[in-house]
């Protein structure tokens, strides 16, 4: 093993230490990929927790103002950027990140939409309407599906087709797991960091008729990305089984809370029906397709 291979392996294993810590719902059900993909996907995950850091609430605790939480999150992108181009960073988890998006293909046409989408949350928030809305999610989550799905082809490439679809199936259950996350957190959000997310809820007083809407557009999202399971890798079905189907199950927890308690409360899916989503997954996860091609194709296009 060279000097390199040896940092890489410790910069992955620093990486997965971030997806323990943080993740019961996405750890778990990331425990059912390969040991490739899995380290993979956590090289995503833990980069994209250190942004979330920076503004929801450790930067401040540490005394920086907004200003100062911008200067560390400018400065984390302009690593990525330079490892990105470079391969290398002294920091574990760029290094971790960039040596996987280099390898798979993620490049900055996602990591800016991200980064964009995290300075958006240093100020106060409240989107006025649905174009506001879907702007900032598109960064802060639809780009992290389509990361994830180029994690698990591995830097494959599918048929035109198939791309189109792969991409609408990521963007719309990165879309509803974070809109989810939106309702979960509505109280806390809003009192605690200043933010109103979704335009026509208040969140001190959502009404039912508000919630149920967004819960509709939230159900269509995930059977959107549920029809394009087949289109992955056969190894790595079960996983994305198990994350759309405990964030399915956490929507409608939600849906069957009354309106005025979700200030109140954080709803959540217990760990141990998280548990036994993730052993269904495991065991009803096989399709009747044969796992994506590994081979680039001369009329391919890249997932995007």
């Amino acid at each position: 093993m060279t000097g390199l291979e040896a940092y890489s392996a410790t910069a992955r294993r620093a990486s997965a230490e971030v997806i323990a810590a943080y993740s019961t719902s996405f750890g778990l059900a990331s425990r059912l990929l390969p040991p490739q993909m899995r380290g993979d996907i956590g090289t995503v995950y833990a980069l994209v927790r250190v942004a979330d850091e920076i503004v929801d609430g450790p930067g401040a605790e540490s005394g920086l103002d907004a200003a100062g939480c911008r200067e560390v999150l400018d400065a984390l992108e302009r690593e990525v950027e330079r490892a990105l181009a470079t391969g290398f960073s002294a920091d574990l988890i760029v290094h971790a990140f960039a040596e996987t998006a280099r390898r798979v293909g993620i490049t900055r046409d996602q990591t800016a939409p991200f980064f964009a989408a995290m300075r958006r949350d240093l100020e106060p928030v409240a989107f006025a309407d649905e174009r506001e809305l879907r702007a900032y999610v598109y960064g802060s989550a639809e780009v992290i599906g389509i990361m994830c799905v180029r994690c698990f082809l591995g830097g494959a490439v599918l048929l035109d087709a198939e791309a189109r679809r792969v991409a609408r199936g990521a963007r719309a259950l990165g879309s509803a797991f974070q809109v989810v996350n939106f309702l979960r957190d509505l109280g806390a959000d809003a009192t605690g960091l200043g933010r109103a997310y979704l335009p026509g809820i208040d969140p001190a007083r959502p009404s039912e008729e508000a919630v149920h809407r967004v819960l509709d557009r939230l159900e269509g999202e995930l059977r959107i990305a549920r029809g394009a399971v087949e289109l992955l890798p056969r190894e790595a079905r079960p996983a994305v089984i198990a994350a759309h189907d405990i964030f399915a199950a956490l929507g409608r927890r939600i849906r069957d809370t009354p309106a005025a308690e979700l200030p109140l409360r954080r709803i959540s899916v217990p760990n141990a029906q998280k548990a036994a989503i993730v052993a269904r997954a495991a065991l009803g996860a096989g399709l009747s397709r044969a796992a994506a091609p590994r081979a680039r194709l001369a009329t391919a296009e890249p997932v995007r």
